[in-house]
């Protein structure tokens, strides 16, 4: 059951489950699903280390499990969750997005961003989202499905191998960071994401191996899924999609905000800080003549003062046909001078991919 107060959704009518694939299971259900049909426990182990430590799920490539095991372990365990429809790169190669079709048709986007230092990938949660903000492609669309923890892994798995593979311009590399900021609220998916995360960073070969430090879960203030989500004592970094400092402005932007108010938002993600050791990251779309005045970066400023956090500040990247658009550079600019002086860390974030429909939602959309 839900918490109290907490947001849940429900899968339109008629929707199939995804497949049960390896990536849904833990070590032990990993063995006794195994055992089900009719193999060694130990396969279990085989068949992790080939697809969270080698990225192998073509059972060809499988050559210390026996033939006429494969294809059995892999219609059952390992079978195919999503497609490619198609890749849109810019930034020379270095930032790509990836339009998946999922088993019932259902359409998602991932997008791998190559950086001099490191390389983050940003994934979906959700096929979808339900939360309405009108400034987001995504929100716009509405809800279809929740992703399974599988698929939420899978987008990862795929990232991996292209950057070994060199399918990215600057030869192999390694991901280094994740950020749960595609489609969806992850929050909203929580026992799903929350799956993912153990997957992600549990060592090989019961995961990925990856660390919780460079995970980055974000959410638009559900208060009681950050609250469980402090129980669960991870080292993930938590990132709220504030996008304005007073409840008047936030009501109509972040329709959930009618539900818990802005205070309650920062006041949760202030427990989580303190808790984690991490800092909060503040997004915060910059939106013309709606959120961008001085006023609001003195509230924000006076909101934030003393709080283990940082402010990121987004140009945002405006959907077709919206009548919302970036900030002028000159109001920009003010905004972050307030903030400076008020002692609250503030970057501005890189934006990329706008010629690729780079907001979230976008590619998407077209595609429907």
């Amino acid at each position: 059951m839900p918490a109290p107060g907490e947001l849940t959704f429900v899968a339109p009518r008629g929707a199939a489950r995804p497949p049960r694939h390896l990536a849904d299971l833990d070590p032990a259900a990993r063995r006794e699903a195994v055992a089900e049909l009719g193999e060694k426990p130990f396969r279990a182990k085989q068949l992790s280390q080939h697809y969270f430590g080698r990225w192998a799920d073509d059972p060809d490539q499988w050559p210390d499990i026996p033939i006429a095991a494969r294809r059995r372990l892999a219609d059952e365990l390992l079978p195919p969750l999503m497609t490619v429809v198609r890749h849109a790169s810019c930034d020379d190669g270095a930032t790509r997005k990836t339009l998946w079709r999922l088993h019932d048709g259902t359409l998602v986007e991932s997008v791998l961003m190559r950086y001099p230092d490191r390389v983050t990938m940003c994934i979906s949660s959700q096929a979808g989202c339900g939360m309405n903000c009108p400034f987001c492609a995504t929100g716009q669309a509405g809800l279809d499905r929740n992703l399974s923890t599988a698929e939420i892994v899978h987008q990862i798995v795929a990232g991996m191998r292209a950057l070994r593979d060199g399918e990215v311009p600057g030869g192999p590399a390694r991901l280094s960071n994740i950020v749960f900021m595609g489609m969806g609220e992850p929050l909203a998916n929580y026992k799903r994401v929350l799956g993912a995360i153990r997957r992600l960073t549990d060592p090989v070969p019961d995961g990925l191996g990856l660390s919780q430090r460079g995970i980055t879960v974000s959410t638009v203030g559900l208060v009681p899924a950050i609250h469980r989500l402090i129980e669960e004592d991870l080292k993930c970094r938590l990132a709220v999609s504030l996008h304005a400092p007073d409840d008047e402005l936030r009501d109509t932007l972040v329709p959930v905000n009618t539900r818990w108010k802005v205070r309650e938002v920062l006041d949760a993600a202030r427990a989580y800080s303190e808790r984690s050791g991490r800092r909060v990251s503040i997004e915060y779309a910059l939106i013309r003549d709606i959120n961008d005045q001085a006023w609001r970066a003195d509230l924000l400023g006076r909101l934030l003062r003393g709080m283990r956090a940082h402010v990121n500040l987004i140009p945002l990247n405006p959907t077709p046909g919206s009548k919302w658009t970036a900030s002028r550079p000159e109001d920009e600019r003010a905004f972050v001078e307030i903030l400076d002086g008020h002692g609250v860390p503030v970057t501005v974030r890189d934006t990329r991919g706008q010629e690729i429909d780079g907001a979230c939602g976008q590619l998407a959309a077209s595609e429907r």
